[in-house]
């Protein structure tokens, strides 16, 4: 997992409640295990026509956000279903970071497990970081999860908070095998014990 330390980017705005994770990534396109290629399936529903064609109205498909990096967006973020594709699209289109005043649970855990920042903020900070990422190509945000600060073009400086531990996974760039991994050393030790020790349970 790629580490997270500091994010500067284009913002986009996504002012949508309750976007569930059938919205970030529509059913069809769970018929792979891989967490590549799920970027041009991301919020199909919003940023396609019947035919195929960009929806000129949704907010990625603007000029000044097709590489937005972060998305401030509406409350209950990622409810819906339990889908780890949705965090997987989200990173594979180039989205590191969604800041929102609330998160679906599942989600949020999976953002954390996958490389994603997700920020949950009161909803006037949201409202004013809306108005911020409104901006277009001048929408550009830095993300700092050492010092746990967004700046804003203007240069308006907030704070977040993140849990301690979920922190430190992110900037290590350590998802469930990396914390595993750490530990590679006590369990060959274990093993060698155990080996010399109850022989049988290496038997084979």
């Amino acid at each position: 997992m790629d580490k997270f330390t500091i994010l500067t980017g284009v913002a986009a705005p996504l002012p949508i409640q309750n976007i569930d994770t059938d919205m970030i990534i529509p059913a069809r396109y769970l018929k792979t295990i891989k967490r590549t290629g799920l970027g041009s399936g991301l919020f199909s529903s919003l940023r396609f026509n019947e035919d195929g064609s960009d929806r000129a109205d949704f907010i990625l498909n603007q000029p000044a956000y097709r590489k937005a990096s972060i998305l401030v967006a509406g409350d209950n973020f990622g409810c819906g279903s339990s889908r780890e594709h949705a965090p997987w699209a989200l990173l594979d289109y180039g989205i590191r970071c969604v800041i929102a005043p609330s998160f679906a649970d599942i989600f949020f855990n999976n953002c954390f497990k996958n490389g994603i920042l997700p920020i949950a903020l009161p909803q006037d900070v949201v409202d004013r970081l809306m108005d911020e990422a409104a901006k277009g190509a001048n929408a550009t945000f830095t993300v700092d999860l050492e010092k746990q600060t967004i700046t804003t073009p203007d240069g308006e400086s907030v704070g977040f908070d993140v849990e301690p531990f979920r922190r430190h996974c992110l900037l290590n760039g350590l998802d469930d095998i990396g914390l595993t991994l750490q530990q590679v050393s006590a369990i060959d030790a274990f093993e060698a014990q155990q080996q010399t020790g109850q022989p049988w349970r290496w038997a084979r």
